[in-house]
């Protein structure tokens, strides 16, 4: 019995060790459970802070670039607010990090502070047109700021992420241990132990999940549930370090600031949504789609080439010009699409950049997708900038004017109207000629626009003339690009209306090669054009392939000779005859015939002969602005109306512009 009561006392003193042994085991194991999960959480926390940080100097590299492309208020304002991000993770880090994170953001802002100063110089260098300026604070300053920024907060971001890593490994040994000797120190509190251990091994794993999740969220877009830039560079990276072949597409909508303005952010928030959707039903499995920006989205394509990138670019395209219908409103955006594919040893950098520069190429031809090229490099950075300050001229007031040259009827010498020329007095490079700027908006959608601006300063000046008694018909040369315009025709509606300009008083000057690009459209502009009553001129004739039987169907009125030709006229049989052919040809198919190029009375009575109608050249006058050929127009004495073959002067009065 007293034996038995010892083995009860000792089994009692025993279970009761073990039981407090597993208490306080359980006691610990909680203790160090929550320290670590709060580790754990404050360590996801501050990657994601790092992770904001380093997006948001990303973004402000990727502005600062297109911002050299592409200048303007817009792409200032989004670098600045880019920045703006930094300082908000930054504050995000310093409240809730360790000492060593808030020694770590005070260099980081102070390094911002500089790179911020250097992009406000380089911003200053490109609006002023210093490539030289802004191609030495990139590499002295911008770069290497930028380099040191991305690769302290890279390094935080891994430091953090390895915290958190570590704290799960504790974790789960804590679980092992606590489990293990749990289960091998008594069979009596079993239903207790099993309880407890199943709250233990629920709440570990609660922990697992949400480190899970956090990192999740450090790699994908929160909007769209797509990868984030992160994930895509880590991707993208792996392909490339495997040496495998690897294209990437980077798209932009073109039209989204609109949707935002007009419907609100929620829309657009919609409108992204559905985008992502689009685009990741149209990829492959293994392909990566990511959300870059805003309304910048890309696709990293594995094991593919050239054509197959451009393949599935147009299907994208085709994709995202369906209507998307939100909240019961439809909305139509555009899409510009920039390709790269990996042409030997490349680095992903690389790769990305070559796929920026073609999405810039894309966004200039309104062409949709463009695929790079390493031509594209050719364009050196004076180039870029030109293209740049056309486009702030064509929001400015004071540079882009236009220059009238007369025509000149060679019957009467009376005037019969005026060309309309472009010029461009840049704010720093002073006269720019249109031989250098013209071809620069013709490779891009730029021509469009700026033809419109000439369009409405032509019509508004054909306007001013009908008021002051010089009715005056104005020529406007159209390039091959905005006979594709659908929307041409109503543009010139438009302005005719807007100006109160009779349509007669206005001619438009189309080239042989800008037909012959695509007869059937041209043919059905340019009857729409001369159904208002605008007359319609081939300007340069002789100098493209155009074919007779589309000749013969054009709506025109009026055959312009080159000056080619003209120029020669008088000392080469060949120019002569040509002349001739092209006088002949135009008045037998019933048009007027226009000489350019006269320079000398030796034209003029050359081309009399030959019964030419109308001639235009400095031996009449050169391009001068609107007030000087107004001036021109009034020194001019009356014409007889006869048929008397009188030049208006054998020794005109010549304009001579304003030196700069």
């Amino acid at each position: 019995m007293g034996r038995s009561q010892r083995i009860r006392r000792v089994a009692a003193i025993g279970l009761a060790g073990v039981l407090l042994a597993l208490t306080a085991l359980s006691v610990l194991g909680a203790a160090s459970t929550r320290r670590s999960a709060q580790t754990a959480s404050r360590s996801a926390m501050l990657a994601k802070a790092y992770d904001r940080a380093f997006d948001a100097v990303a973004a402000e590299e990727s502005l600062e670039r297109k911002y050299r492309l592409e200048p303007g208020t817009e792409v200032r304002e989004r670098h600045r607010q880019a920045g703006d991000d930094l300082q908000q993770a930054l504050d995000d880090v310093y409240t809730r990090g360790t000492p060593a994170d808030r020694e770590l953001v005070t260099s980081l802002r102070s390094l911002h502070a500089g790179y911020v100063t250097a992009i406000a110089r380089m911003f200053a260098a490109v609006d002023t047109g210093d490539p030289a300026t802004v191609l030495r604070i990139d590499n002295d300053e911008v770069d290497p700021a930028f380099g040191r920024i991305s690769d302290l907060v890279q390094t935080a971001t891994d430091a953090h992420a390895r915290v958190a890593q570590q704290t799960l490994r504790q974790l789960h040994r804590v679980e092992t241990a606590v489990f293990a000797t749990t289960v091998a120190g008594f069979g009596v509190g079993l239903a207790l132990l099993a309880a407890f251990t199943a709250v233990t091994i629920g709440y570990q794993r609660a922990l697992l999940r949400q480190a899970a999740d956090s990192r999740r969220r450090a790699q994908h877009d929160e909007l769209t549930g797509l990868a984030n830039r992160v994930l895509l560079n880590e991707r993208l990276a792996d392909v490339v370090d495997a040496g495998r072949d690897v294209a990437v597409l980077i798209l932009d909508l073109d039209r989204f600031k609109e949707v935002n303005d007009t419907l609100g952010h929620s829309y657009g928030d919609d409108l992204l949504r559905q985008v992502a959707q689009r685009v990741a039903a149209t990829v492959r499995t293994g392909d990566t789609v990511a959300r870059l920006s805003a309304d910048e989205f890309a696709v990293l394509l594995p094991g593919t080439g050239a054509q197959e990138a451009l393949a599935l670019a147009d299907r994208l395209t085709g994709e995202l010009h369906r209507s998307f219908l939100i909240s019961g409103i439809t909305v139509d955006v555009e899409t510009s699409i920039g390709a790269a594919t990996t042409t030997g040893p490349m680095g992903a950098d690389a790769l990305l950049r070559h796929a920026d520069i073609a999405l810039y190429a894309a966004k200039d031809a309104k062409t949709g997708a463009v695929l790079y090229s390493p031509d594209m490099h050719t364009e050196d950075a004076g180039r870029l900038q030109l293209l740049g300050d056309l486009r702030r001229a064509l929001d400015a007031t004071d540079q882009l004017q236009l220059h009238y040259q007369p025509k000149v009827d060679l019957a009467s010498g009376t005037i019969r109207g005026a060309e309309a020329l472009l010029r461009w007095h840049h704010p720093v490079r002073g006269a720019v000629s249109p031989a250098e700027f013209i071809p620069i908006a013709e490779t891009t959608g730029l021509i469009n626009r700026l033809t419109l601006c000439v369009l409405r300063h032509a019509i508004k000046q054909g306007r001013t003339w009908l008021d002051d008694d010089h009715p005056t018909a104005i020529s406007v040369n159209l390039s091959p690009r905005c006979l594709l315009d659908p929307m041409l025709v109503e543009h010139v509606t438009k302005l005719l209306a807007e100006f109160r300009l009779p349509a007669t008083l206005l001619r438009l000057e189309v080239t042989e090669t800008a037909v012959m690009a695509n007869p059937a459209l041209a043919l059905s502009t340019l009857t729409e054009l001369h159904g208002l009553g605008i007359t319609l001129s081939i300007d340069d004739f002789g100098t493209g392939y155009s074919s007779m039987a589309y000749l013969k169907r054009l709506p025109i009125d009026e055959l312009k000779i080159d000056s080619s030709f003209v120029l020669g006229m008088n000392s080469d049989p060949n120019d002569a005859a040509l002349v001739r052919g092209a006088i002949d040809l135009g008045h037998n198919l019933g048009l007027t015939v226009v000489a350019e190029g006269v320079e000398t009375a030796t034209h003029v009575a050359a081309l009399q002969r030959l019964g030419c109608d109308i001639a235009q050249g400095y031996h009449y006058a050169r391009p001068m602005p609107a007030n000087a050929f107004t001036d021109w127009l009034r020194q001019q004495p009356a014409r007889p109306a006869t048929g008397v073959l009188v030049p208006i002067e054998s020794n005109p009065p010549a304009y001579t512009p304003p030196m700069s």
